[in-house]
């Protein structure tokens, strides 16, 4: 059942030692998880209150050591997060961890992904490896904002939306959840995007052991929906150039938004329109020349309206922008979001299908009559892998629309990632090329954008 979309916010135990080099990191974090573990222990332990990124010390690069020069992956905080066990269902602990990773223009950067371990972990012991984990779930959730405030590290303390974490942690899988927009809110970034969901699974099975984790035997897997599916799908298709040694058992991939211009086409003047201002608030964050061409070609009388999205969540930008034209906030309307500045843009972080081919297994599934984008642009993506050799498995659903199928697909996600993760796949799907098929799944006729 679906549930309310949440404001967003986070926590504290709050540590960011010196960390020169990797054996240093091993044995401080091992400390502080024992220390974590402890203090979570202890009744008389305060909680703390949950701060946005913005007020939040924590969620800041460290002062320190110059953590530029360290890997992609490396983690370089970590906290417990004690009261995302009390609002996700079927969560024992919960842990953030602060890590190295690359923005869209290949410079060193960070993200936080906040890592959750399943209750029945605490059966997991050295006597009974058996009943310890051996699956992580990346869930890359669709925040669709330039707020970085409405980051999930954040928002995860009010619950969360669609009751996916829980699901997966209720099968027993670590979960982890990436604020892969990184700390500038870089929405609708897929090399952003890309980059910090790869590099949020290297951090975490740097930590994943020590919590349990049978390491030897882990499967690693991906899933998102909407913009959570722009992260997911960019990290399929750049992982090969950026993480040839991370190995990936599948990709889930719902409502996919294989090309930008193209939704901004199909968002403006409709009940989603909002979503414009924010994506191209938060691509241009990456892009600073065409971040001032935009703002220099907005009219004076709308322009603090169109950048006040920048202190609003998602569903705020889709009520304050509903039904409008976007294109009419610009000086030169439609032509000034095509210049060569804006094209520039986005040819580096708006169009899938140019970094590289998944190489793992890949499931899409998306509504024919998606109101979000082009149904014609996945076809297109999913025969331009399906042409080099890509194992994707594509299901056009007949009915529903973007909003819908979110909920339409979810059980198939799940069967599909129970599939790879728990070595069934070969068994149940086709390990070779592609299979693309109609389907009719209606289950959730009532969801809307409202």
């Amino acid at each position: 059942m679906l549930r309310t979309l949440p404001r967003l916010l986070l926590l504290l135990l709050i540590w960011s030692p010196p960390l020169p080099t990797t054996a240093a990191l091993i044995q401080t974090l091992a400390q502080l998880i024992l220390e974590a573990d402890a203090a979570a222990a202890n009744t008389t332990t305060p909680f703390y209150t949950p701060l946005p990124p913005t007020l939040d010390p924590w969620y800041r690069a460290p002062l320190t050591y110059d953590w530029a020069q360290t890997d992609p992956g490396l983690v370089l905080k970590l906290r417990q997060a004690p009261l995302l066990n009390l609002t996700i269902t079927n969560a024992l602990l919960a842990y953030q961890l602060l890590y190295r990773t690359t923005d869209s223009s290949y410079n060193p950067s960070w993200a936080v992904t906040t890592l959750f371990i399943p209750r029945w972990q605490a059966r997991c012991s050295a006597a009974a490896p058996s009943l310890c984990a051996h699956a992580l779930l990346s869930y890359q959730l669709p925040y669709d904002t330039c707020n970085v405030d409405a980051s999930p590290s954040y928002g995860l303390h009010f619950g969360e939306p669609y009751g996916e974490i829980a699901d997966a942690l209720g099968l027993g899988w670590f979960v982890a959840v990436p604020d892969y927009e990184g700390p500038l809110a870089s929405y609708a970034a897929g090399v952003q995007a890309g980059h910090a969901t790869l590099d949020g699974v290297r951090a975490v099975m740097q930590v994943a052991g020590w919590f349990g984790l049978r390491m030897g035997a882990a499967k690693v897997a991906l899933w998102g929906y909407s913009g959570g599916a722009l992260a997911s799908e960019w990290a399929a298709e750049l992982a090969g150039q950026y993480a040839p040694k991370m190995v990936l058992a599948g990709v889930a991939l719902g409502g996919l938004t294989p090309n930008v211009t193209s939704v901004t086409e199909y968002l403006n003047g409709n009940e989603g329109a909002g979503l414009i201002p924010q994506g191209l608030m938060g691509i241009a964050s990456q892009h600073p020349d065409a971040f001032w061409w935009i703002v220099s070609r907005l009219k004076p009388a709308v322009r603090g309206l169109f950048l006040s999205v920048k202190g609003m969540t998602a569903a705020q930008a889709i009520a304050a922008f509903k039904y409008q034209d976007i294109y009419s906030y610009f000086v030169g309307g439609y032509q000034d979001l095509h210049t060569r500045v804006m094209q520039m843009m986005y040819n580096v972080d708006g169009y899938m299908g140019y970094h590289g081919v998944p190489r793992m297994p890949v499931f899409v599934y998306n509504a024919i009559n998606d109101e979000l984008s082009d149904i014609r642009d996945v076809d297109e993506l999913v025969d331009r892998f399906c042409g080099v050799g890509a194992n994707i498995l594509y299901h056009r659903n007949t009915a529903g629309t973007h909003t819908q199928e979110l909920v339409n697909g979810r059980q198939r996600a799940f069967a599909w990632l129970r599939s790879v993760l728990d070595g069934s796949y070969d068994q149940l799907y086709s390990a070779m090329g592609c299979t693309v098929l109609n389907v009719t799944y209606n289950l959730a006729p009532w969801v809307g954008w409202g």
